[in-house]
């Protein structure tokens, strides 16, 4: 199973970004064979608009069907579900930390019931 963590970090070792959509990066964590590979997000971190959604577009083309973050936007919230993508938020900073709580089913899945509260 593959997992996507917001981050500018190439390792496990490193910080989630609270951003999706202009995160500097994903960090896409492969349960099974418990490797990482890197993807650039810079093309987003300016980029006036759509942001979120092209962002999505790229974890979705990845294979991930979780994503770990800090606060992912409506737009790109419908483009992640309507592919069947969970998604995730947490306040917790490091990578690894994000990694156990997903695995101990600590983390509360955003979806359609609850999503409003989690737009503010």
């Amino acid at each position: 199973m593959k997992i996507v963590l917001t981050t500018s970090s190439a390792t496990l070792d490193g910080d989630l970004d609270k951003r999706f959509g202009r995160a500097p990066g994903f960090l896409i964590y492969d349960t099974e064979q418990q490797s990482c590979e890197f993807v650039d997000n810079e093309q987003n971190l300016n980029a006036a608009q759509g942001a979120g959604i092209q962002a999505a577009q790229n974890i979705i083309s990845t294979g991930a069907k979780h994503l770990i973050t800090g606060f992912c936007g409506p737009k790109a919230f419908k483009v992640l579900q309507s592919a069947g993508v969970k998604i995730y938020d947490t306040d917790a900073v490091s990578l690894k930390e994000c990694i156990e709580l997903f695995n101990s089913g600590k983390l509360t899945e955003i979806n359609s019931a609850n999503a409003e509260s989690h737009w503010g």
